[in-house]
């Protein structure tokens, strides 16, 4: 079974750029999006009719979304980290589970797609991240819980604009304690998440080495000099990551062959 989590920078955006070929190529079973920046309609139209979707658009127009998409039977589905209140505006389109039926398996999966905030140092951008980050500390907390009672297995996809080690940013001393995304606090939830059980899995497969990175900046040289940051995870429940059998990042050949700032993270769990 493939997993594939990807920030595609806009779905519209995405597929002028050759987002359908890699899909066609690729057949994930289930993809977790990120900055969907559209609607429902728009996001099925482009999908089509062979996915299940779960989406929750932003309530700011224009910015972050995310969906699960799945090949599979779904059986349920949970959107944000309200606990049925409304959110903020800048908390919505952040968060979606969906729970699906997975042959082989003796209990349901659940995969969640998941954007955090970008947050920018030094501002009040980065009191609404940590804000934020401490909802999905509590949700992550449940259903590890859950995963441990044999409730579940889970998979949480998604671009968490963190890095954790040095290993995961190619230009880590300019950026480690001053920029958003390298700041020790915001290590500290990565720390936190991966002490409750979860397994960083592309770090499992690809072992104490640089990268692989995920995300390029669009400007200068970074893509062609892989001076990149690795921001998009799958973090997997215990028992659910030594099913693991491989993790790789489709990082595109060459520059104008991307279709979005991030690569895909596509992992395979053996059912």
């Amino acid at each position: 079974m493939k997993i594939a989590t990807v920030n595609v920078n806009g779905i519209r955006a995405a597929y002028r750029r050759g987002m359908g070929a890699w899909l066609e190529e690729r057949r994930p079973d289930v993809m977790l999006l990120q900055e969907v920046r559209a609607s429902d309609d728009v996001l099925e139209e482009h999908l089509g009719q062979e996915w299940t979707t779960a989406h929750q658009a932003c309530d700011i127009k224009g910015r972050a979304g995310v969906a699960v998409a799945s090949r599979l039977p779904a059986t349920a589905v949970r959107v944000g980290l309200g606990n049925g209140a409304a959110e903020e505006p800048v908390d919505t389109g952040r968060w979606v589970e969906m729970d699906l039926d997975v042959p082989g398996s003796e209990r349901p999966l659940t995969v969640v797609s998941v954007y955090i905030h970008s947050g920018t140092a030094n501002t009040p951008k980065m009191d609404l991240k940590y804000a934020h980050l401490e909802k999905v500390t509590r949700r992550l907390g449940e259903l590890a819980a859950q995963a441990r009672d044999g409730e579940r297995d889970v998979v949480v996809g998604g671009d968490l604009n963190i890095v954790h080690t040095e290993l995961d940013l190619k230009n880590w001393k300019a950026n480690h304690n001053k920029v958003s995304g390298v700041l020790d606090e915001e290590i500290a939830y990565l720390d936190k998440w991966f002490a409750d059980g979860w397994v960083d899995v592309a770090r499992k497969v690809a072992g104490e080495r640089p990268g692989p990175y995920t995300w390029w900046s669009w400007r200068g040289k970074a893509f062609d000099n892989d001076a990149g940051w690795r921001i998009d995870y799958q973090l997997a429940t215990p028992e659910l990551a030594g099913r693991v059998s491989d993790a790789v990042v489709d990082r595109a050949p060459s520059y104008d062959q991307r279709f979005s700032d991030h690569a895909p993270m596509v992992a395979t769990y053996d059912f």
